[in-house]
């Protein structure tokens, strides 16, 4: 038996699957979750094999709500989404399905299912290629001792390289999130967020004052009252970001 899970916010559209699953006695429908923290803990608890997953649901979407799966099950999404999630599905995903749902869609989804879980997780990729899309890129996601965090990005002093992960300060405190720096680098306002330094991006909200270290050195301060060191590159851009 395969088992799977529905995660979707629109009980309609859940109702649908199940509907079509009955066409695949082969499947068993374990739990059903109206939003991405249900489905976290879902997940957790059955280890499915598959999962139906809605993007655009309530609290955190369908791919933060994947960044926080340790041991990723195979993933059908049932919804409608941006170029940048299309070209991700047609590489990584098991398959997409577009609201409404038609059962010769679904019919031609199911049977790429086999090849899929014979070749197991991929949709680190899938992530990386979704998170370029603007829509996501407006916050971040994290998870702290078991309770899950949402960051505005706008609420973020700096990010700072640490080993395999980011660390974020912020007036709340410092979460760490497993991204690289180039993957932030990306996915931030180039207009906000500048990378002054191979281990440093700050918000450019925060600086407060620019001064020399020593020659052709450079370091930064911020509101916070932290001092971050600027590299010769850093410094161009600080200086063209700032204006002067």
């Amino acid at each position: 038996m395969i088992r799977t899970i529905l995660i979707d916010d629109e009980a309609l559209a859940r109702d649908i699957v199940k509907h079509y699953l009955k066409g695949f006695p082969n499947i068993e429908v374990v739990a059903e979750c109206s939003d991405g923290f249900e489905g976290l803990k879902a997940i957790a608890q059955h280890q499915p094999d598959l999962i139906f997953l809605d993007i655009q649901m309530p609290k955190i979407s369908g791919f933060e709500m994947l960044e926080l799966v340790e041991k990723r099950p195979a993933v059908i999404f049932t919804t409608a989404f941006d170029e940048y999630a299309i070209k991700a599905f047609e590489v990584n995903a098991v398959d997409y399905l577009l609201k409404p749902i038609e059962q010769s869609r679904f019919e031609q989804a199911m049977q790429k299912l086999p090849s899929k879980l014979a070749k197991g997780d991929d949709s680190q990729e899938l992530l990386e290629t979704a998170s370029l899309s603007p829509a996501q890129n407006n916050r971040v996601v994290v998870k702290n001792a078991g309770v899950i965090k949402i960051i505005p990005v706008e609420a973020i002093q700096y990010l700072e390289a640490d080993d395999d992960y980011v660390k974020l300060s912020t007036t709340e405190g410092n979460f760490q999130k497993n991204k690289t720096m180039s993957f932030f680098e990306q996915t931030l306002d180039p207009t906000q967020f500048i990378r002054i330094h191979r281990s440093y991006i700050i918000n450019l909200a925060e600086v407060t004052k620019i001064e020399l270290k020593e020659k052709d050195s450079y370091v930064v301060l911020l509101k916070s009252g932290i001092w971050l060191p600027v590299s010769k590159t850093g410094y161009v851009k600080l200086k063209a970001a700032l204006g002067i």
